[in-house]
């Protein structure tokens, strides 16, 4: 055999051998966005930390995450993307040690601060050394590959953050970093090619400034409105005005600047751009949803919390059988048709979510989450595949910065909507609901009916507050579920904008 098929044979291994090593490194990463937080309740009374403390747990990883993010693309071009890669699989897997060795809440936030600035460029990093390993026909099957560990990642966190905190303690969510951090480290040092290095590059300082300003403004907002009651609260006007300031400076700035932080050439990509947008709603729904449906099964069903992980799981299950089929459709199939199916598939699933009740079966959740999990695998990784099929390779690590950067956003802001409407919601129909009980009620002097919900006991009235407050919540929660469907939907004419790719036409 010679020639190009060789080269192909040859290549082979070695790609398998760099995807399995990079893998290892985003698993690593995506786990740990969502593992900790089963396990804040041990954290809080293991540190003797207050509510509003402890979470500033996950508060410090996501703001050092969002920071770090869009800078990836110029460190990994001033001192090579391999170089990059090794210093952050080695930061985040240090750093991880050191939060399961933490002593007090100081430490553990401090150490989470490290590990979000190492963690942060390890998903933009691996995406962008898989589009260059890979030729460009075979984008869509390493996006598929690439998925499973971002998508899955944050599924599986709950039920596995849940499994170790209940069989061992708190400390080993971030222990069971070590093994993934040696194999991602040894791979990696062996496997990946370094790029080249743009030794005379500036970096543009004052537009980083102004940006993370903005991104770090932006987080805390997301994450403290809703405990502080939005914009009552000075501190959150103090960080809207930050937020709004920032981003104007920046955009002024990024416009104006001859070598500024991020090239604004970018953006002339309508693929990139409308792949932005589309993957800005789908953080809403993928983890704004995972933040609805814990607290929905364990507060209104009653389910225990490795049961709750337990039910779960199959969403991740979903997500994986999609990825492995729409790998091998991507290039038969266009790309769009592909990103539709999974936007209905998801709408469906969210419809289904809106009309769980209290009563809804165990099947039911299952089913919801199964058909949630292929849609949004359907969604991902011809979205991936297709966002940077018209980029020019140059600006890859820079785009796939970004892509993540704008995920993660779109996620606190789903969370956050979601949450505050949620408490809103459950105020205003406890209202309405309780504006109905009144002793004028016939329904309410059955004999059967006296014996629970008794207007004249101080218990009965006790029980019948806690029912109607049941009821109230369960009614939030589909409201909620209903405005995500919503959203989905609103994203399909999106589909107009993206261009098919050119190796998939062929």
């Amino acid at each position: 055999m010679t020639g190009p098929a060789a080269e192909a044979a040859g290549a082979a291994p070695r790609r398998g051998l760099i995807t399995l090593s990079i893998m290892l490194a985003t698993i690593m990463q995506a786990l740990d966005t969502t593992i900790a937080n089963v396990a804040l309740p041990n954290m809080q009374g293991g540190l003797s930390a207050t509510q509003e403390q402890i979470a500033w747990v996950l508060t410090s990883y996501i703001v050092a995450a969002a920071i770090m993010t869009p800078p990836t693309g110029f460190l990994a071009a001033r001192f090579g993307r391999k170089r990059l890669f090794l210093v952050a699989v080695a930061g985040f897997t240090l750093a991880s040690m050191l939060c399961g060795a933490a002593a007090s809440l100081e430490q553990l936030v401090l150490f989470r601060l490290l590990q979000g600035a190492f963690g942060a460029g390890l998903v933009p990093l691996s995406q962008a050394v898989l589009l260059d390993t890979y030729p460009r026909e075979q984008h869509g099957s390493a996006m598929a590959l690439w998925g499973v560990g971002v998508m899955v990642g944050p599924i599986l966190g709950p039920t596995l953050g849940g499994y170790l905190t209940d069989l061992y303690n708190w400390r080993w969510v971030f222990y069971i970093n070590l093994p993934f951090g040696i194999l991602a480290l040894l791979g990696i040092l062996a496997f990946v090619p370094e790029t080249l290095r743009d030794r005379g590059r500036p970096f543009d300082w004052f537009g980083f400034s102004l940006l993370s300003l903005a991104i770090g403004a932006l987080q805390l907002m997301l994450d403290r409105g809703q405990s502080l009651d939005w914009f009552s609260s000075n501190e959150i006007m103090l960080e809207a005005v930050v937020v709004g300031l920032g981003l104007y400076l920046f955009v002024v700035h990024t416009l104006t600047a001859p070598r500024p932080f991020l090239d604004p050439n970018l953006f002339r990509d309508r693929n990139l751009v409308t792949g932005l947008l589309f993957i800005f709603i789908v953080g809403i729904i993928l983890l704004a949803t995972l933040a609805l449906l814990p607290p929905f099964l364990q507060s209104l069903l009653g389910y225990p919390v490795i049961t709750t992980g337990y039910v779960l799981a199959p969403r991740g299950l979903g997500t994986m059988v999609a990825m492995f089929l729409v790998g091998r459709l991507i290039g038969r199939i266009d790309t769009r048709l592909l990103i539709l199916t999974g936007l209905l598939l998801t709408a469906f699933s969210l419809w289904e979510m809106a009309g769980f009740t209290t009563n809804s079966t165990t099947w039911d959740i299952v089913r919801s989450g199964l058909v949630q999990g292929l849609g949004l695998g359907f969604i991902f990784v011809p979205l991936s595949t297709v966002t940077f099929a018209t980029l020019a390779p140059r600006f890859r690590t820079e785009a796939t910065a970004m892509f993540s950067l704008i995920r993660n956003l779109g996620s606190s802001i789903g969370i956050s909507i979601v949450v505050t409407l949620l408490a809103h919601n459950t105020q205003v129909t406890h209202a309405s609901l309780g504006s109905l009980v009144t002793p004028f009620k016939q329904a309410l002097r059955w004999a059967d009916v006296a014996r629970f919900w008794s207007l004249d006991q101080p218990l009965g009235l006790a029980a019948l507050n806690g029912e109607v407050t049941r009821q109230a919540a369960t009614i939030a929660y589909l409201d909620d579920f209903s405005l995500m469907m919503y959203v989905i939907l609103l994203a399909v004419p999106l589909l107009l904008l993206l261009r098919a790719p050119k190796a998939a036409a062929a």
